[in-house]
């Protein structure tokens, strides 16, 4: 699942309240853009007392709270993609899905705080809170000088991207919401996830055992998932005892606290773009629901993946792609 080193590159961006995020380009710079190799991993750091780190030449504008960014965007750059993986994931399980975007867009993946590359917030309150979600691609954005762009999530990352839209429709000019409830989950999803995390047999041995216990052995799969277990084994790392996650799963249980208890049909009601709602068949987010989020977008459709569960895209990445690519096209055309 992961991508060659060829094939991307990390560039590091600043959060909200400072934190050090990192996010990947699944392609070649496109033109317009500073070449890695003047500036490596820094493209978009801010250094403390000193501004924003830049080569000779690279165009600036004023983002939303009057700090000089840098933009990378020129009229020659292609059109942006911006996409969120879910709860526990991390840019690396867009890979499929960025390849192909590359040949017409600028795709770029976010590592979104506490996981993946990205640094983990340390016990300050609010660190969780929906908003530092959404201002944390909020700020790639304008630093990677990515905006207008078109923004995918899946999961919680479709949730921190409605969020998005509906907060600067002057940057989001299309979304994917891939397979995410607007409904209030409650204190008993909550529950199940606690008990669901401690059930982990962790350390494991290989990778290998990684995979087949989340993808067959797991005791609340309805199914064997080959995907499900390859998602996984993208998220462990190997230590002195073996394979453990590479998120903290007390922080993921505080990630979930701050969107389960909550309905959020009036955010997603003030998403002005073409909004595409996918749900996988066998997924988490039902058809009834997927269509009444439809009918509350503004300028919704509805679009569902046969023999895919909730990790969809990569249950069925030929059919995601059948899916997403032509809404794409038909609202954000790519440059030829």
């Amino acid at each position: 699942m992961g991508v060659p080193e060829r094939m991307v590159r990390r560039i590091n961006v600043t959060g909200s309240n400072g934190l050090r995020l990192a996010a990947w380009e699944f392609a070649d710079p496109p033109k317009g853009s500073t070449e890695p190799d003047k500036v490596p991993e820094m493209s978009a750091r801010f250094v403390s007392g000193a501004g924003p780190v830049r080569p000779p030449g690279a165009r600036t504008r004023t983002g939303a709270a009057g700090v000089d960014v840098r933009g990378v965007k020129s009229e020659e750059a292609p059109k942006g993609v911006l996409l969120l993986h879910g709860l526990m994931g991390r840019a690396a399980h867009w890979a499929d899905t960025a390849r192909w975007l590359s040949s017409g867009y600028r795709a770029v993946g976010l590592d979104q705080r506490g996981h993946g590359r990205s640094e983990r917030p340390l016990g300050a309150d609010g660190s969780f809170a929906r908003e530092a979600f959404v201002e944390d691609a909020e700020a790639a954005i304008e630093q990677l000088g990515l905006g207008p762009l078109a923004l995918i999530g899946h999961s919680m990352g479709a949730l921190t991207a409605w969020q998005l839209a509906a907060k600067r429709p002057d940057l989001v000019h299309a979304l994917v919401i891939c397979d995410m409830k607007a409904s209030a989950l409650g204190e008993r999803s909550q529950r199940e996830w606690e008990q669901w995390f401690d059930s982990w047999p962790v350390p494991f041995a290989t990778s290998a055992d990684v995979r087949k216990w989340f993808g067959e052995d797991d005791p609340s799969l309805e199914r064997p998932s080959a995907s499900r277990g390859a998602f996984f084994a993208e998220v462990m790392a190997e230590g002195e005892d073996g394979w453990r996650p590479m998120f903290s799963r007390r922080q993921m249980l505080a990630v979930r606290e701050a969107w389960v208890h909550d309905a959020h049909w009036d955010e997603l009601a003030r998403v002005v773009c073409p909004t595409l709602v996918v749900r996988g068949i066998d997924g988490e987010l039902g058809r009834a629901e997927a269509q009444e989020m439809v009918r509350v977008l503004p300028r919704g459709i509805y679009a569902e993946v046969p023999e895919a569960g909730h990790l969809l895209h990569l249950d069925q990445p030929v059919d995601w792609r059948r899916v997403v690519e032509p809404f794409l096209q038909a609202v954000l055309p790519a440059d030829s």
